[in-house]
């Protein structure tokens, strides 16, 4: 067996019954595997971080050296607590070969962290490997995808079969494959990263509170020659948006239009996303008028077309935060080095 290291990171923001137990799955499944568990408590400030201490000690994972607990300072979003892993090396002072970024609500089945580690092994131009993901129920779940794009934007809003058929080539999500297969990005619940991909690109970029972290990471691995794949023999049941409430949202919160923003932005420019934004409310046009005509049921929050028109005319005008760099990328001693900041 190769004797190259994985750090597995997973990142606790008030779930830590939930973070233990995808915790004690990991474990589990690198019983066998040179590497440890890192779990960072992403400035919960509900005590978790002393209940994940107390209930890691009790168990004995502490004193096994396998596991250990981190706190971030503050909660700066995913991205952030995830770069907080990539500087972080294991307990000998050795840096990790892979990072295994796992979500507190995702459970890897016996072999799925092996699975990935194996793929980045056998293939030297991979960099980033998702896994096969299913939730409690056992419905598996997309993790799979194309680059979101213009045209992508209109027709995944309008959801009309005649136009999906037209623009199959930019429908995002793609179909589940049963080998593995190379992807544009791929989910950040269950995903392996080549250390070397974030010694050439950087980390995660800072800006993204929540959502579009991965896919703008996955763009930027991508245009310095690594490659995503998808690899369906690794699998982790997933509960999806414990930490988020994404699916009970009454109304799509500020960040998440950031974060969409922030990825056409800087991956394609401001023109470019402006006329994202107009193709995604061309696109909502035609579904609203189905809905008008045969009762379609809505598939957005309330206000949504309204709020996406809003927030884009309010930077339009200038008033945007600041934005931070993208991490910068590590050393092979796992020490950042200089990073020349992008316009934004």
């Amino acid at each position: 067996m190769s004797d190259k290291t994985v750090l597995t990171i997973i990142l606790n923001f008030r779930t830590p019954k939930m973070t233990l137990r995808s915790a004690a799955a990991a474990l589990e499944d690198m019983s066998d595997l040179p590497g440890e568990v890192l779990i960072i408590d992403n400035g919960s400030g509900d005590g978790s971080y002393e209940k994940l201490l107390n209930a890691a000690q009790a168990r004995g994972w502490l004193d096994a050296g396998r596991l250990r607990i981190e706190a971030a300072p503050h909660n700066g979003g995913f991205g952030a607590g995830m770069n907080i892993g990539f500087g972080a090396k294991l307990s000998t002072g050795a840096v990790p070969d892979f990072f295994y970024l796992l979500n507190s609500d995702a459970f890897p089945q016996r072999g799925c962290i092996h699975a990935l580690r194996a793929f980045l092994l056998d293939h030297p131009k991979a960099g980033l490997v998702g896994s096969f993901v299913q939730g409690e129920d056992g419905l598996p779940h997309c993790t799979l995808f194309r680059f979101p794009t213009i045209t992508s934007e209109f027709e995944g809003a309008a959801q009309t079969g005649v136009i999906s058929r037209l623009l199959s080539h930019a429908v995002v999500p793609l179909p589940i494959p049963d080998a593995a297969r190379q992807v544009n990005w791929t989910a950040g619940a269950s995903l392996m990263i080549r250390r070397e991909v974030i010694e050439t690109v950087g980390g995660f970029d800072e800006t993204f509170f929540l959502y579009f972290e991965e896919t703008e990471l996955c763009h930027r691995a991508a245009k310095a020659g690594w490659q995503s794949f998808y690899v369906p023999d690794s699998s982790v049941i997933h509960v999806g948006s414990a930490s988020t409430g994404m699916k009970t949202w009454p109304r799509t919160p500020e960040f998440w239009f950031d974060s969409r923003l922030h990825y056409f932005t800087s991956t394609h420019g401001r023109a470019y996303a402006a006329a994202a934004t107009l193709a995604r409310l061309a696109g909502g046009a035609i579904y609203g008028l189905r809905r008008a005509i045969s009762a379609k049921p809505r598939v957005e929050s309330a206000h949504f077309y309204g709020d996406l028109l809003r927030h884009h005319i309010k930077h339009l005008l200038g008033r945007r935060r600041a934005a931070p760099s993208p991490a910068a990328p590590l050393a092979p001693d796992g020490k950042a080095v200089s990073l020349s900041e992008e316009s934004k």
